[in-house]
């Protein structure tokens, strides 16, 4: 089980990975405060224990973050005891808050409670991408960036997803055409190119339209900004 640390009192820090790898739980956390859900992401965690008070965004905004698109158990562990605290923690999703100072034993019941009663914890992982600091969601065929949420059609969706996993290589627009409908001798070649404005005017709602570049008279390319 690997347990997703997001706490920046680094003396803490040190004692949560000390007292949890002690049973056997795998403990990772952020590299960098303001790309929190880069680091979720590549981690796929099985649980996150998260603090309030954080550099750049508090705990609750990676919270709404995490929820809008994983299931996976959230915890918080903070020293702040205000009831609204509590009270927002949990309607925003979070699985249990525990306040500071508190007992490693009582902190280690609480997570195998809570591990053991997630009724599938391969549902909390995410079948997320990242790209320019973006999250192109594949469940739900959309991408997001700060918050603001985008949805793309079947077709955007799949070309963007295309260009993405081929991140600095062309890809031809007859490779596009051939993998999208099967038989691009049936399709004008005007309807990728509606297709590719469509995808980028939409990106350019998250400021990240640039990232698609047309290679002329070849095809298209997915950098990153």
């Amino acid at each position: 089980m690997n347990i997703f640390i997001v706490e920046d009192d680094s003396l803490l820090l040190e004692a949560l990975k000390k007292g949890l790898s002690n049973w056997s739980f795998q403990v990772s956390s952020p590299n960098d405060f303001g790309d929190v859900m880069g680091s979720f992401i590549h981690t796929q965690p099985h649980l996150v224990i998260m603090d309030i008070q954080l550099p750049k965004y508090d705990g609750f905004h990676w919270c709404r973050e995490i929820r809008a698109v994983s299931k996976v158990p959230i915890v918080f562990l903070s020293s702040r005891d205000h009831p609204m605290d509590m009270v927002m923690a949990m309607n925003m999703g979070a699985d249990d808050y525990i306040q500071k100072p508190f007992n490693m034993e009582v902190l280690l019941a609480k997570i195998n409670a809570i591990l053991r009663r997630t009724y599938a914890y391969e549902e909390g992982a995410t079948d997320v991408v990242t790209w320019n600091e973006a999250l192109i969601d594949q469940k739900r065929g959309v991408i997001r960036k700060d918050g603001k949420e985008i949805d793309l059609t079947k077709n955007e969706f799949f070309i963007l997803n295309m260009l993405v996993k081929s991140n600095d290589e062309i890809v031809s627009r007859h490779e596009i055409m051939r993998m999208l409908w099967e038989d691009d001798q049936f399709i004008n070649d005007n309807t990728l190119t509606a297709n590719i404005t469509r995808l980028r005017q939409k990106l350019s709602q998250l400021g990240i339209s640039e990232g698609i570049i047309t290679k002329k008279g070849i095809g298209y390319m997915a950098v990153t900004l």
